[in-house]
C-alpha cells in the first residue's frame, strides 16, 4: 500500500518552471569505494537484486557505484541539480519534496533502507525534486549510465530495473484519486499502515516505530493541515488505536486501524 499527496493539493502548488543552476555550482561531495557488493547485500530482495539469482544476481557485482553518507538535514540532490546517479538508499530514511510556486515544498515521498531515488531526472537529464536526509544515513551511488549498459546486455536485469522503476512511481502515485476522497482519518490511517508494512518488510516490529518525518511534513505529504495531522493522532489515542510519546508510534489495535482505512476501500 503506497500513496502520495492529493491530486487537487499536488497539481495546484507545485512549481511550473524549475531554475536550473549551471554544472559548476552543483554540491557534490565524493563517493567513497563500496566495499560490498549486490549480491551479498542484506537489502538485495528489497533493491536491485530482488528477481535475481544466481549469475544475474553476480553481474550487479560489476556496477560502478560507491556510497555516500548524508547527515540529517543535508540535501543529497535538489531541483535543478544534473541527473547522474540512481540512488539506492543504505540505512536512513529520507524525504522528497517538490518545490511550490509560491515558496516552500510539498513532500512528494518518503524513502527507506532498500529503496530508490534521483528517478525524477530520468526525463530531462535534471533532478526536478530534492531528496533530504531526515536522518543520518547512506546511499549507494548507482552511475545511471553503466547501470543502462549493464541492464541492455542481461535481459533478467532489464526486466527487474523495469520493475523496480516502476515500484517507485507506483509508491508515489497508486492512491492518489483515492486519498482525494479520503478523511483525515482515513488518511493518517494508510500513512501508519503503509509505515508498518514497509518496517516488517525489513525484517523490524510491524507495530512500534519512530517517526523519522515531522508531523508538518506528514502533513504535506498527506494534504492536511499541521493541525488535523495532530488532532487525528490524538484522535487515534483516545479511540485506543495508538500510543504516541511525540515521534515514537506504538499501535495497540493495527485490526482496528485497518478497518480505519478499509472502511473507505471497500
Amino acid at each position: 500500500m503506497t500513496f502520495a499527496a492529493t491530486p487537487d493539493v499536488a497539481t495546484r502548488s507545485i512549481a511550473r518552471a524549475i531554475p536550473i543552476r549551471p554544472a559548476s555550482t552543483q554540491r557534490r561531495s565524493e563517493v567513497a569505494p563500496l566495499k560490498t557488493m549486490c549480491s551479498t547485500c542484506h537489502l538485495r530482495d528489497l533493491c536491485l537484486p530482488c528477481g535475481l539469482s544466481g549469475s544475474d544476481a553476480e553481474c550487479l557485482d560489476r556496477l560502478m557505484f560507491g556510497r555516500r553518507k548524508v547527515a540529517a538535514g543535508q540535501t543529497l540532490y535538489r531541483p535543478g541539480d544534473r541527473f547522474q546517479f540512481v540512488y539506492a538508499v543504505r540505512s536512513g530514511t529520507f524525504k522528497t519534496s517538490l518545490p511550490l510556486a509560491a515558496g516552500g515544498e510539498q513532500v512528494s515521498g518518503f524513502q527507506m533502507a532498500g529503496e530508490l531515488m534521483g528517478l525524477d531526472g530520468l526525463a530531462n537529464g535534471v533532478h526536478a525534486s530534492s531528496a533530504t536526509a531526515l536522518e543520518d544515513t547512506e546511499v549507494c551511488a548507482i552511475q545511471y549510465s553503466h547501470l543502462s549498459e549493464l541492464a541492455a546486455q542481461n535481459g533478467n536485469l532489464q526486466m527487474v530495473l523495469a520493475r523496480l522503476m516502476s515500484r517507485e512511481i507506483v509508491r508515489e502515485h497508486s492512491l492518489m484519486v483515492l486519498l482525494g476522497s479520503m478523511n483525515a482519518e482515513e488518511r493518517l490511517a494508510a500513512f501508519l499502515l503503509n509505515l508498518s508494512q514497509r518496517h516488517k518488510a525489513r525484517g523490524y516490529s510491524a507495530t512500534e516505530f519512530h517517526l523519522r518525518m515531522s508531523r508538518a511534513e506528514i502533513g504535506s505529504y498527506l494534504g492536511m493541515k499541521l493541525e488535523t495531522v495532530s488532532r487525528t493522532f490524538s484522535a487515534f489515542q483516545q479511540q485506543g488505536l495508538l500510543e504516541v510519546d511525540k515521534k515514537h508510534v506504538r499501535i495497540t489495535d493495527i485490526d482496528g486501524l485497518t478497518r480505519t482505512f478499509e472502511a473507505r476501500v471497500h
